[in-house]
């Protein structure tokens, strides 16, 4: 399970180091693609197959099927991380992200998360501010 959050360097060859802890987890190869709130999404080869197989068995009659399809799947790309943990992030997916030097690498249950750091804490402080509402709405579902 990936969890945490580690703050990073992108170098100017597009190069990120991955958590250590995080690696382990993912394998050699990881496929990363554009993520929701303008992130990236990491995923292991094994987990990204079954994101895929659920995104290709959605119809193509519609057009929101269709759209979100593409958003992800034409999206992705693999990438293999080298022998000091690191991937290249292309630029696409980078302006995607609108990532700069600095980013903050999140695990997330299944996938990690690639954000600016910048961006990250002012999503992180808007969630913050919602957390007990959002808890109240997961308690009315039965989560809590």
């Amino acid at each position: 399970m990936l969890l945490g959050e580690y703050t990073h360097t992108l170098d100017p060859k597009k190069r990120l180091s991955l958590p250590a802890k995080f690696r382990k987890e993912l394998g050699k190869t990881v496929v990363l693609t554009h993520g929701l709130d303008k992130c990236l999404f990491l995923y292991s080869s094994k987990q990204w197959g079954k994101i895929a197989e659920k995104l290709s068995s959605l119809s193509m009659g519609q057009q929101d099927t269709r759209g979100f399809n593409r958003f992800m799947l034409a999206g992705a790309v693999e990438a293999e991380i080298d022998s000091l943990g690191r991937i290249l992030v292309p630029d696409f997916l980078k302006d995607f992200a609108g990532l700069n030097s600095k980013v903050v690498v999140t695990g997330v249950h299944d996938r990690a998360e690639i954000w600016d750091s910048e961006r990250w804490n002012e999503y992180k402080a808007r969630i913050a501010g919602e957390a007990d509402a959002l808890a109240q709405k997961l308690g009315e579902i039965g989560v809590f």
